[in-house]
């Protein structure tokens, strides 16, 4: 089957051109590469104690190597959507996850702390271009009014990790070594690789794409604006769950073993946030956006007041892993603004939110080594949300504005 040619109407048109269980298989492979994706990102974080210790640095300095792998997302995924624009997607797909497998794996056998920090950079680089170019794959190859449900299933992958691959790989990690979690993430890859290969048919290269068409979107402020929102306001999310293992064990006095039980409370929430999140945009995609970034606040101000609490900690994660309900709305804001440069709008997407990652472990080891506690997450992560939510309305202020200048403009 991966010798035929995907018509090009698999591009267009939106209209199906294989048959439906080929389509479900080829969803399927996409998503098997957002799980392992996911789970390689997120799993280290409850790993770093383990990280810590064997390269002989503070777990403060162990979180440095999420701020790595979240880098080498932002650096990739606009360089990686540019440049790749005019290559076909089922060989761009290949080569993405097999620069994923090969990081992780090297990642696995890593002699030093500085070579480690460096694969984790390297395994970072195809993440916002695969989920980038996925997307299109998968909205390419149903009919138009299906594209979101398709696009989401594939996504589903990413956040299924975070309740399941994530908590299996950090507690595996834990009765082994955490090298193992990055050889079965590097597998993990490599089965992706294999399943594109075989279900996905062999596409021609988008026509009337180029690099500066994609590059078009960086003129407009809208695009800035919305990828601010998440670069700043999400910052909370990854300062947490960064330090989840600490935060268990040293602030909830728990033992280590339940670091996986509340990875999965926290992966919960992103499951149910992600499901509601696109029917709440759809009724009001800048509401959304809006109401999530004030509740949020409130969550991670919570969350450092009654860290100590086992209870209302594990309610405070599933409930910040809930903000991820505004995932679908500014993936799909930041589409509407983004005129015809689709697939670095869909990338860059990714690069903002590992920004908040980056920036989330980088001020939580700050606050840490301030002597702060670990508790501070949730007071650093809400700093932030106040920032986010500034943004938020400078982009709200700013639409109101050019629709008052151009009353014939549709409203949202």
């Amino acid at each position: 089957m991966s010798e035929h040619k995907l018509p090009d109407a698999a591009l267009s048109s939106g209209q199906p051109p294989l048959p439906a269980l080929t389509v479900t298989l080829i969803i399927l492979a996409l998503a098997v590469g957002s799980f392992g994706i996911g789970t390689g990102e997120f799993a280290i974080m409850g790993l770093l104690p383990d990280v810590a210790g064997t390269f002989g640095v503070s777990n403060a300095t162990a979180g440095h190597v999420i701020s790595a792998y979240a880098f080498g997302v932002v650096v990739g995924a606009p360089f990686i959507a540019v440049i790749g624009a005019r290559f076909r997607r089922r060989d761009l797909l290949l080569v993405l996850m097999g620069v994923f497998a090969a990081g992780n794996l090297a990642s696995a056998a890593a002699p030093s702390f500085h070579s480690f920090m460096l694969f984790r950079f390297l395994s970072g680089l195809p993440h916002g271009a695969y989920f980038g170019v996925a997307a299109l794959v998968a909205a390419s190859m149903v009919p138009v009014n299906k594209r979101t449900q398709a696009v989401g299933k594939v996504m589903l992958g990413l956040t299924v990790s975070t309740l399941i691959g994530t908590p299996l790989a950090a507690f595996f990690g834990q009765i082994l070594n955490w090298q193992f979690m990055f050889v079965a993430v590097g597998v993990t890859g490599l089965l992706t690789i294999g399943l594109i290969a075989t279900f996905l048919p062999r596409d021609k290269a988008p026509k009337g794409v180029n690099a500066l068409t994609e590059l078009g979107a960086l003129k407009r402020k809208q695009v800035w604006l919305t990828l601010g929102i998440a670069a700043t306001g999400f910052c909370g999310m990854f300062a947490v769950f960064t330090y989840i293992s600490p935060i268990v064990t040293d602030v909830a006095r728990l033992n280590v073993g339940m670091v996986p039980v509340y990875m999965a409370i926290f992966g919960a929430g992103m499951i149910v946030g992600n499901l509601f999140g696109a029917k709440l945009a759809d009724l009001s995609l800048m509401r959304t956006i809006g109401w999530s970034l004030v509740l949020y606040f409130g969550v991670l101000v919570a969350l450092s007041l009654v860290a100590h609490n086992p209870v209302l900690l594990g309610l405070c994660c599933f409930l910040i892993g809930c903000s991820f309900v505004v995932g679908p709305a500014l993936q799909t804001r930041l589409m509407d603004v983004a005129g015809d440069a689709q697939t670095l709008a869909a990338a860059l997407n990714h690069s903002a939110f590992n920004i908040a990652n980056a920036l989330g472990a980088l001020f939580g080891g700050m606050a840490i080594n301030a002597g702060y506690g670990y508790e501070s997450m949730g007071f650093v992560g809400a700093a932030t949300a106040v920032i986010g939510f500034g943004v938020f309305l400078v982009s709200l202020a700013l639409e109101k504005a050019e629709r008052a200048a151009s009353p014939a403009c549709p409203a949202e």
